[in-house]
């Protein structure tokens, strides 16, 4: 099956903007689990993926996914690896660093995104696609800015798995979703968290009491925005998915706050407007030349 039609842009944005707002909820679902442990979360999360996923793709396919998976070959397995990363790391780091110094660490997601995006996709980006990416990087410094410490290094090393994962994936998806659909690399990312964090934390423990949480982190939190972004990244430049993304980070402290009874800090609110002006000038402003050869750089 040949992937879809691209989107119009700003279309795309909304879908890939309304992603964001599903990965933002993780913080305030993990602090409603009463009795999960955090392997234990990391597992059952990526599980409830990978079986939504499994519904997801029957229902786009109209009968057996199976077939699909296989023909995705080599991109569907690196596309796959990079999901699998990224559902695994940060929840590890979070278990031995600070949200402030995972954070910190994720911001340099755009950055990152645009200096891969220009090595291998020949994408060159403006002085407002600049701007926008340094401003963004510089708004959730703020936002953290008092919760950042020099403990925890390893936990800040492997929480940069996370935007070098990232990363590479939009630039993947931009080079080769053309060719081959890779919407099942999220079910096969899924697997391969499962695979990693069962052996990490067996026995496995599923409360009861959790289990409603746990399934919509795995679905509406996850599968479901990850399943939307394969889609949503075919119009845009990569640089400017790694930025919208950063909603995620933004709204995160929000909804703790209004339904978690978390303290919000006035520099998270001033670093949440920086990024939102920065995702403005953007979506406004921002204009994205060609690559300079007029054809993506071979992967």
């Amino acid at each position: 099956m040949l992937p879809r039609p691209s989107l119009p842009r700003r279309r795309a944005m909304l879908l890939l903007a309304f992603c964001a707002l599903c990965w933002s909820v993780a913080g305030v679902l993990t602090r409603r689990l009463e009795h999960t442990a955090s392997l234990d979360v990391t597992f059952w999360r990526s599980f409830f993926c990978a079986a939504t996923m499994l519904v997801l793709l029957a229902a786009q396919r109209r009968g057996n996914p199976l077939p699909a998976i296989a023909r995705m070959g080599w991109p569907g397995l690196v596309s796959g690896a990079m999901w699998g990363t990224m559902f695994t790391s940060f929840m590890i780091a979070l278990t031995m660093t600070s949200v402030a110094n995972a954070l910190v660490v994720m911001s340099v997601a755009p950055l990152l995104t645009a200096l891969l995006g220009r090595i291998v996709l020949g994408t060159r980006l403006g002085a407002f696609d600049w701007i926008a990416t340094l401003l963004a990087g510089a708004g959730i410094a703020w936002m953290v800015r008092d919760g950042v410490d020099g403990e925890g290094r390893l936990g800040m090393a492997i929480a940069l798995c996370v935007p070098l994962a990232s990363s590479a994936q939009i630039v993947v998806l931009k080079r080769l979703q053309a060719q081959v659909d890779l919407a099942p690399a999220v079910l096969v990312g899924a697997l391969l968290s499962c695979a990693f964090t069962l052996a990490l934390a067996w026995p496995m423990r599923l409360p009861v009491a959790d289990l409603p949480i746990l399934v919509l982190l795995g679905s509406v939190q996850l599968a479901v925005p990850c399943f939307l972004l394969v889609r949503a990244v075919r119009p845009l430049a990569p640089h400017e998915v790694a930025l919208i993304a950063l909603l995620e980070v933004v709204l995160g402290p929000i909804w703790t706050w209004l339904w978690a009874d978390e303290a919000i800090s006035a520099a998270t609110l001033q670093g949440g407007l920086v990024v939102l002006g920065a995702l403005v000038v953007n979506a406004l402003l921002g204009r994205t030349a060609a690559p300079a050869s007029g054809r993506a750089v071979p992967v």
